[in-house]
């Protein structure tokens, strides 16, 4: 059963970072709660609403950026203290705006988690977590991997409150003190953690960066994962949770905002499994979401902050209420009294601008005036999706986009995006003496906040895609923002890999420090953590999210071994680090061990993409011509059943061919470059023989390529 909320907007504060708004706890069961809110310009709101309209309770002057925002107070007792992060300090206000506490961590940087229970104040910086008790140090932790959130559960089940920090490395670390308890493996980087029951339970809900949400049964010495949603619309990442009945049906539902601007609402069917109910999306991601009553009495909404500082209730309250004849007439004059007094405010905006504007003009004309350019947020992110081998780059700003410029000085594929509508121009780019091998542009339509594009790097080929972005702001200024593409850009991390496959070796051996061939990982692959880890040594696993090959890496001071059922994955990682070596005037003792099982087998693992490239491209040369003859006979009945399918599914085999330019060109590449890298550790060069390769290509079969490779 759907359930229908109506939206709302209330007021609109600064920029907003995650987790930075909060409803205060009701007086009463069915009373309306305060909100509280807080900016990137340090400024903390707190406001309520009476007939309609938003009543301010208190506003802080600006200051540092606030990062986090927690409720707390004591055991027992209401949670109306309001708690926020700036820098490295956290700071608590009362329910009407009355500052009780500075409290200054001393950490070098600032706090990005913040959890408040009791006496307790838990923060984590970039791998930092520390835990203090009425302001005194108690416990400390340095997580292998950057620090997303937290949370800390307290119920009768467990003998104490157990943290729990989300890390980048797809992995929930369970502390217990300043310990590590143990590690729960989720299937994406964490980006948010929420309890499932504020009042005290084990139960966690964890959100992706990847778009996959779950919950987790969170133990002392052990944790069990419950359920887990999976991202099969290819939604945006999780940027907040919350859990409230929503439904009205006894069990808490699952609130979740997107950074793509999507709102979910799941609940729960008879056998407890989630099922979606709502969904809305707004134009910008969502940075908090929050359950609970703030329009009107007795009617539950969702309420969200968005990013540019929107906050917006979706509530039950239903939006044309069936009144009487009687009714009619003081609503119409509550509406009217609303209207005159928005006009009343747009017309004193009127004024001021235009003063603005005149003010500006007669600076500008003075000999000594200096042009303000006008300073914006962005809020980018550049990652890697493991559905499609794609990255994802996705460039919020503030106000509207003008256009964006991308560039970049590796080969790169462009690819389409259903949800982005602006317009695309390629300009012609000699890669020879400038280095470009891409300039394009997007031209934005009116009040375009956010654009997602869609990029698909070439392993073994590295360097920098620059985005130079452009407002529609007078005078209109540009930022620059640079993305790395590194040697091995289609590698994802994981859990583990398949120790039983044909697997080659490669082994480094030299003066060299445990930070300086961690740097040189760092260099070659993502999700790396840049921070050196902590001990003598590491070990990493990989996947290729392309072909589905796999890397182990191990590595110490003096020593590096690398191993990989892909022998190109093992040619580039040598070339890379050889170059960055010889760059630090460092000797390395390189030596391999190549396994010849390992190429029929990546050829196979290549075998069954290639196949459905080349039928697909089969089917897109035909469609034309069966086109032209279905319109010259009239229809298409004379034609055999396959034909005739081909141009029932000519829209969506187009749309799909359309969506993977250069696939087939990008698999042919993998194919020749691993024919080369095989002979290459072998001393041979066979570039010569390629061209006999491609002639077995277009003339495709398994068994063909696999005989070429061995009788080569």
């Amino acid at each position: 059963m759907e359930i229908n909320l109506n939206r709302v907007d209330y007021i609109q504060v600064g920029v907003t970072s995650q987790k930075t708004l909060k409803l205060l706890p009701a007086l009463g069961k069915k009373a309306t709660q305060k909100v509280a809110v807080a900016d990137n310009d340090g400024i903390l709101t707190c406001f309520g609403m009476k007939k309609g309209e938003a009543v301010p309770v208190f506003k802080t002057l600006p200051g540092q950026k606030i990062s986090r925002m927690d409720l707390g107070g004591a055991a027992g007792t209401p949670q109306e203290k309001i708690f926020v992060s700036s820098g490295s300090q956290v700071r608590g206000f009362t329910k009407k705006g009355k500052q009780f506490l500075t409290f200054d961590a001393n950490l070098t940087e600032s706090i990005n988690a913040m959890h408040v229970s009791g006496a307790d104040l838990f923060v984590c910086a970039s791998y930092i977590y520390n835990h203090y008790c009425d302001c005194k140090d108690q416990d400390y932790f340095l997580s292998g991997d950057k620090i997303n959130d937290i949370v800390c559960l307290s119920s009768e089940n467990l003998s104490r409150p157990v943290p729990v920090l989300a890390c980048q490395d797809r992995v929930l670390r369970v502390l217990q003190g300043s310990e590590l308890a143990y590690e729960v493996e989720v299937p994406g980087p964490p980006s948010v953690l929420e309890c499932y029951n504020k009042d005290g339970g084990e139960d966690i809900l964890y959100g992706t960066t990847d778009g996959k949400i779950g919950l987790i049964h969170i133990g002392e010495g052990s944790a069990a994962t419950k359920w887990e949603i999976d991202n099969d619309k290819k939604k945006g990442g999780i940027l907040c949770l919350d859990a409230y009945d929503i439904t009205g049906d006894g069990v808490r539902d699952v609130l979740v905002g997107r950074d793509d601007g999507t709102v979910t609402v799941y609940s729960f069917d008879s056998g407890n499994e989630p099922v979606l109910r709502f969904e809305h999306s707004l134009s910008e991601s969502v940075t908090s979401i929050q359950g609970g009553c703030v329009g009107k009495e007795s009617y539950d909404e969702i309420l969200t902050a968005t990013y540019t500082g929107w906050v917006t209730g979706l509530t039950t309250e239903p939006q044309k209420p069936e009144v009487g004849a009687g009714d009619e007439v003081r609503i119409s004059k509550e509406v009217q009294s609303k209207v005159e007094g928005l006009r009343a405010e747009l017309e004193q905006l009127q004024v001021k601008v235009q003063l603005g504007r005149e003010q500006y003009q007669q600076t500008s004309l003075s000999k000594t005036a200096v042009s303000v350019v006008p300073a914006f947020s962005i809020n980018d992110k550049f990652t890697l999706c493991q559905d499609d081998a794609s990255y994802s780059l996705t460039l919020e700003v503030q106000t509207a986009i003008d256009n964006l410029l991308l560039q970049s000085n590796v080969p790169i594929d462009l690819l389409d995006v259903d949800n982005n509508s602006a317009v695309v121009s390629f300009s012609e780019c000699d890669s020879e003496p400038n280095g470009n091998f891409l300039l394009a542009t997007y031209r934005c339509q009116a009040n375009t906040t956010r654009l997602e594009l869609k990029v698909r790097s070439i392993e073994g080929q590295y360097g920098t895609l620059q985005a130079y972005v452009t407002h529609r702001l007078q005078p209109k200024t540009c930022q620059v923002r640079q993305y790395h593409i590194k040697p091995l850009s289609l590698h994802q991390r994981t859990h583990s890999i398949d120790q039983d496959r044909p697997m080659n070796r490669l082994s480094l051996v030299g003066q060299f420090s445990f930070a300086e061939i961690h740097s040189w990982v760092v260099f070659c692959l993502p999700e790396v953590p840049e921070k050196t880890p902590a001990g003598e040594s590491v070990t990493f696993y990989f996947l290729n999210t392309f072909l589905g090959t796999q890397l182990h890496a191990t590595y110490s001071k003096g020593e590096g071994h690398f191993k990989s059922d892909n022998i190109s994955t093992i040619s580039i990682l040598s070339d890379v680090l050889s170059k960055e070596a010889t760059k630090r005037k460092i000797n390395l003792n390189i030596s391999y061990d190549i396994n010849d099982d390992s190429v029929s087998h990546t050829l196979k693992m290549i075998h069954p993409k290639l196949e459905y490239q080349l039928v697909l491209a089969r089917k897109v040369q035909l469609i034309d011509a069966l086109k032209e003859l279905e319109l010259h006979e009239g229809n298409a009945d004379f034609l055999i059943a396959e034909y005739r399918t081909i141009l029932d599914e000519s829209a969506s085999l187009l749309e799909e061919y359309k969506r993977q330019p250069a696939h087939l060109e990008r698999l042919y590449g993998m194919i020749t470059d691993l024919f080369i890298d095989k002979f290459k550790f072998k001393g041979q060069n066979v570039k010569a023989r390629v061209s006999s390769l491609l002639e077995i290509l277009d003339g495709y079969d398994l068994k063909s390529l696999l005989d070429f490779f061995r009788e080569a």
